[in-house]
């Protein structure tokens, strides 16, 4: 039984669905489910049923699940500490200008535990790159949000937020219980500078080119709102200066908070703080 298999097999008993699970891998269909039963195979028992409504847990997957994540956990553990001994027990997180997301202090505790050792150094970005120094080098992993050009990265979602329309208080739009993107169309909103992931900056701007004032951090956001009524997006629930207040956006995809690494690094403490955010989120 290797590791590789149970990483697969965790992976459809997360997604439970055998398409998503290959996404999240980045690998094809058919030898997923080739390697699944395999391990069925060599367990000697099934471990998902199979249906048109979908995929489920037999009662002896349930049991592997629980067992397979201890096991990866514990190869994590190992792959840090050998990593350490060889001296390269540092690392680089990039964290979006956004970062009062209190699953980062969550994740922080318990990285801290598993991972004592280990010397975390802390690189935070503006607004124009929702990599965070990722493709730049400037870091090993990000905490950052989706959606962005995400060619040659693994992207890992950690939890989805609805977004809302930042409005002052004293906007007639303030005062409704959810708004629709079109009822922001002849509104100013705000810019990322030229050059800034054109995927990142439509996502921003509702999908469809906008004008309005180019702004780099999360303040000059906010300021831009207060200051010259520009229409700006925030995740919800994600606290407002006085006088402005968010609305519901609902025909708006949700922001999406993720751990994005680069294809093929192979750096045990990068691939372990993941896991780790993975299962810190679902807390």
């Amino acid at each position: 039984m290797e590791l590789r298999t149970l990483r697969y097999f965790v992976a459809v008993a997360e997604e439970l669905h055998f398409g998503r699970a290959a996404t999240r891998l980045h690998m094809s269909q058919p030898p997923l489910s080739r390697a699944i039963k395999q391990l069925e195979t060599e367990i000697g028992a099934l471990l998902f049923t199979r249906s048109q409504a979908g995929v489920t847990l037999t009662p002896v997957g349930v049991l592997l699940l629980d067992e397979a994540r201890a096991l990866l956990d514990q190869a994590d553990r190992v792959r840090v500490r050998v990593a350490a001994a060889a001296g390269a027990a540092t690392l680089t997180i990039g964290i979006l200008g956004d970062g009062t997301d209190p699953g980062v202090t969550r994740l922080a505790a318990v990285y801290r535990r598993r991972h004592p050792g280990v010397d975390i150094r802390i690189r935070h970005t503006d607004l124009t790159d929702p990599t965070c120094g990722l493709r730049a080098g400037l870091v090993d992993v990000a905490l950052t949000r989706a959606p962005f050009n995400d060619t040659a990265l693994t992207v890992r979602e950690l939890r989805t937020d609805p977004v809302g329309a930042v409005l002052r208080t004293d906007d007639p739009l303030a005062r409704r219980d959810y708004l629709k993107l079109a009822d922001l169309s002849d509104s100013r909103w705000f810019q990322f500078p030229q050059g800034t992931d054109p995927i990142w900056q439509s996502y921003w701007n509702g999908g469809k080119p906008r004008e309005g004032p180019v702004v780099r951090v999360v303040q000059e956001c906010l300021q831009a709102v207060l200051w010259n009524s520009t229409v700006g997006l925030a995740p919800l629930g994600h606290d407002l200066p006085e006088n402005l207040i968010a609305v519901p956006l609902v025909d708006m995809a949700p922001s999406r908070v993720v751990a994005v690494r680069n294809d093929g690094d192979t750096n045990p403490l990068v691939h372990s703080f993941i896991e780790v955010a993975m299962a810190a989120y679902r807390q």
